[in-house]
């Protein structure tokens, strides 16, 4: 599918040693390098997402003729957040239209970093034909097979003075923007001027960016189709990106608090006496992709964040409360692996045998032979793990037999162990299957993997159209309601209770958001369990983590369909509070009941509402991003705002579009120009030349996902168009009525 579409959809991982061992100097030994490669398509954003917070450092790669698009904002917001040290790679620079100028200078204006240039283009006339490395003063040609010739500076001074000049030029941007910010480095420019050593440099580039503020960005470039520049930014990995133990410690949380792991350690010595020469815990890994592999079966990919995973080892998994056994530990190269006896601390593997694990799981190995459960200590021990994004399109599927349904359940629960941003529900009346993803493209590729991996037979069930998912939310706060739940379950009497309160979602909420308090789904679920009386919480007759998990359960079952158009409710404030004096009923009070409780009282409440008008329907929308020829961009506005409810927030050419804003003033930096900057045609402007505008803003998606073929009419083919998940938005006025109607 990949080949088919041009494009990546699952992320894939490789384990290799830089610098090879044949290039390496005396007394240098190679580095493990574990690389992730991420699909860069915004449908995919769960797949970058999830792999982020397992990494030490990254590279953001651009199109030079694309420059920074949205995605790749976002995708840079997400790496902010994780706090992960970059460099930057300006890639397919010998395409028509690259300009690494603009892509350097958006860097600056939209990523809000200061690039520190590494490396500049080496261009013949207008042919891409290597790199000039800025820091150690030498030139890199590469030819048409992508054999590596290195040219020293003053062959360069020689044959090619223009070259030469720009590369001091740039080299001595580079140390004037290192001295303003590094005392160190400053120091030595003082004593030096120009002959500040290669060595001083990578040092004070790699101590600017290793907090992951992501104030500064070295940036390489090269073309990787034809392996230009791709050994000198893996030597730029090595020299800057930091390795495991240069990163700050790891954090976890453990029932409400998040603690670090040495913390943690403190706390379980003074609790549990063990022998002082032995950790409490072996290993401790992240679960972070879990593929179903034709040959190998369910592969579970983890990185190591404590100790040394070993292989056949009695595996505790917080998640599901039990233990696992991994029967082999792979290294994989893409589509090769490479058995191993063991993961050491940041090392990246695939597990195999895993019978349970998730994605967001966590992984736990503790010394001797463990019994039924793990130590108390460690027993809920959670790196914290990614939420799943909320579903915006969905497709109905109808099988014809109880086999074939059976056969298709069985599959999509098998897919969406791998791909958790998949969802699927029965309608036990119709038995229709709906399964729900992150848009047009990833239920494509569910669709087609469905067929091909899972050999689901087309013609063995009905396939509906891919069609927008809806949501419902809260228009006003509801009454406090009591629930008392005194059913029978699985053959067992028993009885709960609890009281809900829902609010439409605001952001004071975010702002005072309690730390017992978990958003999930787009909502924000706060769970109180008010103590007696001069008691305290061992005195309680349960547990009280157990019961809020419980609670929490019933909650988000009870949101998962609202009273208007079954639909999943967000942007909703949910208050539930359990009192043990009123609410619990000694040994009737199972889970099953606990849950049952929440859940009945959530929806009851969700019922008034409804009852009130109170229900109304959000739609989920997306950011555009229209580059079309001038004289259709006014057609394109009014079509977009007139016919299809959208709005148009900004309209620029691409090259006025270079601000100062994050503080970076883009007229002050160095730029090396680009070949045809200086070409000036004799004949005047050509007439044929196009003039383009971009056109960005937001839109409802059901109007956007096929709007392409609506573009190239308008635009006689002339036109890119990029889409970026959105807000669910209120539905209101004639959309509402539509809607209502069934109309669209």
């Amino acid at each position: 599918m990949e080949r088919e579409r041009g494009i990546t959809i699952q992320s894939a991982a490789i384990t290799f040693n830089w610098p090879p061992r044949t290039m390496c100097s005396p007394g240098q030994e190679p580095k493990i390098i574990n690389l992730i490669d991420t699909p860069g398509h915004q449908d995919f954003r769960y797949e970058v997402d999830r792999c982020l917070p397992v990494l030490d450092g990254a590279v953001c790669i651009l199109d030079s003729v694309k420059g920074v698009e949205t995605h790749t904002e976002r995708v840079w917001q997400s790496a902010q957040l994780s706090r992960i040290p970059r460099l930057v790679y300006v890639n397919k620079l010998d395409r028509d239209g690259a300009s690494f100028k603009r892509s350097v200078l958006e860097v600056a204006a939209r990523l809000r970093t200061l690039p520190l240039l590494c490396q500049i283009p080496w261009w013949n006339k207008d042919e891409f034909v290597g790199v000039v490395d800025v820091v150690n003063e030498v030139g890199m040609r590469f030819s048409s097979t992508g054999a590596l010739s290195l040219v020293s500076a003053a062959t360069l001074a020689k044959e090619n003075p223009a070259l030469r000049a720009e590369m001091d030029k740039a080299r001595q941007s580079l140390v004037e923007t290192l001295s303003e910010h590094d005392d160190i480095i400053m120091e030595e420019f003082l004593e030096h001027e120009k002959d500040v050593s290669s060595d001083s440099i990578k040092k004070a580039i790699r101590r600017l960016i290793m907090d992951g503020d992501a104030r500064f960005a070295p940036v390489f470039t090269g073309s990787s189709f034809r392996n230009i520049g791709v050994q000198p930014l893996l030597d730029g990995v090595v020299d800057y990106l930091p390795n495991p133990s240069d990163r700050p410690e790891l954090e976890v949380v453990t029932g409400s608090k998040t603690l670090t792991l040495s913390k943690l350690f403190e706390q379980s010595s003074g609790k549990k006496k063990h022998h002082p020469h032995q950790p409490p815990i072996v290993s401790l890994a992240h679960v972070f992709k879990v593929v179903d592999d034709p040959r190998k079966g369910i592969l579970s990919f983890a990185r190591v964040y404590h100790g040394t995973l070993g292989r056949n080892s009695q595996i505790w998994n917080s998640h599901i409360h039990g233990y696992e056994k991994a029967m082999n530990i792979l290294h994989v190269s893409a589509n090769d692996y490479q058995e191993i006896q063991h993961l050491a601390t940041g090392q990246i593997g695939a597990l195999t045998s895993l019978k349970s694990a998730r994605t967001g799981d966590t992984l736990i190995t503790f010394p001797g032979h463990p019994g039924q459960s793990a130590p108390e200590t460690f027993r809920n021990v959670r790196i914290k793990a990614l939420e799943t994004p909320p579903a915006v399109a969905f497709i109905a599927i109808e099988p014809y037999t109880k086999t074939s349904s059976e056969k298709l359940e069985d599959a999509l629960k098998r897919l969406t162990r791998e791909d958790p941003s998949i969802r699927w529900s029965k309608d036990e009346k119709s038995q229709q299957l709906i399964v729900s993803g992150m848009g047009l493209l990833h239920l494509e590729v569910t669709k087609d993997r469905l067929m091909t991996h899972y050999k689901i037979d087309k013609d063995s069930a009905i396939w509906g159209d891919i069609e927008v998912e809806y949501s419902e939310c809260l228009l006003a706060p509801t009454k406090p309601h009591r629930n008392v739940f005194d059913r029978t379950l699985q053959d067992r009497n028993g009885k709960a209770a609890c009281t809900v309160q829902l609010d439409p979602l605001e952001a004071h909420h975010h702002e005072t958001m309690l730390e017992s308090s978990i958003e999930r789904d787009g909502n924000i679920i706060h769970i109180c369990i008010p103590l007696p009386e001069d008691s305290d919480w061992e005195r309680l007759p349960f547990n009280p983590e157990l019961v809020r998990q419980q609670l929490l359960n019933g909650a988000i079952a009870g949101l998962a369909r609202g009273p208007r158009r079954n639909a999943p409710v967000r942007k909703c404030h949910v208050d539930i509070k359990f009192d043990p004096a009123l609410d619990f009923f000694g040994a009737a009070s199972t889970g099953g009941h606990i849950t049952n409780s929440a859940l009945h009282a959530v929806r009851g409440a969700l019922k008034e509402a409804h009852a009130d008008s109170k229900i109304g329907i959000l739609e989920p929308f997306s950011i555009f991003q229209i580059s079309c020829p001038e004289e259709a961009s006014n057609a394109i506005q009014h079509d977009i705002v007139a016919v299809r409810g959208g709005q148009v927030n900004e309209v620029i050419q691409p090259d006025s579009g270079l601000s100062s804003e994050g503080g970076i003033d883009t007229s002050k930096l160095y730029v090396p120009p680009d070949p045809y900057d200086s070409i000036q045609s004799l004949r005047g402007p050509k007439k044929s030349v196009v003039r383009m505008l971009q056109i960005m803003g937001k839109a409802p998606l059901k109007e956007m996902m096929k709007y392409d073929s609506q573009l190239r009419s308008m635009t006689g083919g002339r036109h890119s168009l990029q889409l970026d998940p959105g807000p669910f938005e209120l539905v209101t006025g004639p959309r509402e009525k539509a809607l209502e109607k069934g109309n669209f």
